[in-house]
């Protein structure tokens, strides 16, 4: 039988080569119509957001869901928005992205912003994915780099919310999840949020 990172890693495969046979015009659409889903968030509506609450973010890469719309409706609501940065091959910390400022290469194919950025921990983490499922389990890329950037969050006395950010056709039956892996609070696509 295949250890849980193989079953993972094909799972991954299948899950990515479906996201990738969406139209962009459809992604996009759909991309709009999950930022629409948010606004009603309990964590994320504009009567519950603390002016100040810290949200990180991510921005596209390939074929992935387009966070933008919702990041912008969340600074025009007083959050803090900030972007993971790839710092080492293990390590990301979360950088300030602030309108008008550069953004770098990042590693894997991402922008962020550069150095000079303030580094901030995180009370709601938007996270990108490749698969999820209706218990909150989650497949990312394969880094680990959200599991190890929570655990120091962690150690800070901060427990971020996790909330997935994905099209609906990422959703599987069930993902398998190794000891490491953090399940989902909650999960936005263009059909509506769940919480977990």
């Amino acid at each position: 039988m295949p250890s849980l990172a193989d079953q993972k890693a094909a799972l991954r495969k299948t899950i990515l080569a479906r996201r990738n046979t969406l139209d962009e015009a459809d992604r996009i659409e759909m991309s709009l119509q999950a930022a629409e889903v948010a606004r009603d968030m309990p964590e994320l509506n504009e009567d519950h957001l603390i002016p100040g609450t810290v949200v990180s973010g991510f921005l596209p890469i390939r074929s992935e869901i387009d966070a933008r719309p919702l990041l912008f409706e969340l600074g025009q609501r007083g959050a803090r928005l900030c972007l993971p940065v790839v710092i080492s091959k293990t390590e990301i910390e979360f950088r300030e992205m602030v309108r008008g400022e550069p953004l770098v290469e990042s590693g894997f194919g991402t922008v962020g912003p550069g150095e000079s950025a303030a580094v901030l921990d995180p009370q709601i983490l938007l996270m990108p994915l490749s698969v999820f499922d209706s218990r909150g389990g989650r497949i990312g890329y394969g880094g680990g780099y959200y599991d190890r950037a929570i655990e120091r969050l962690q150690g800070k006395d901060i427990k971020p919310r996790l909330i997935g950010i994905a099209f609906s056709v990422q959703e599987v039956e069930e993902v398998p999840m190794e000891g490491h892996d953090r399940f989902l609070d909650g999960i936005i696509t263009e059909n509506g949020y769940r919480s977990f």
